[in-house]
């Protein structure tokens, strides 16, 4: 049986939901709490790389420190990386992972299509 990772944040209902939704699928997962500063600069873009998905697509734009960064408009991929090291909670979340695939599970409904497609 395949096993997944899920990136969670114990206070976002979408990610409890997530993991919810893979125990009620019976799917073995690993659960990481990334808030606690797992994320190194590698690991994120390997993760970003499984959801085929740009930095920048994966920021949370109404976080206030999203909105506290004056030049946000102007970052580019790698400075928006490094951004979302310092300030994990701007990560969109959750991401689930299996092997090198991966998905942004927001909505569920992305999480449903993943798990039937792997």
């Amino acid at each position: 049986m395949k096993k997944y990772t899920i990136y969670h944040n114990p206070r976002c209902r979408k990610s409890r939901e997530a993991i919810q939704f893979l125990e009620e699928a019976g799917h073995s997962h690993e659960v990481v709490l990334y808030l606690d500063g797992f994320f190194t600069k590698d690991i994120l873009q390997e993760v970003l790389n499984n959801i085929a998905l740009k930095p920048s697509e994966i920021v949370r734009k109404n976080e206030s420190e999203w909105k506290n960064i004056s030049n946000r408009n102007s970052l580019n991929e790698t400075e928006i990386l490094e951004l979302l090291i310092k300030y994990p909670r701007l990560i969109e979340r959750p991401i689930v992972i299996s092997g090198n695939k991966g998905v942004l599970a927001r909505p569920i409904e992305n999480l449903a299509l993943f798990l039937k497609a792997n």
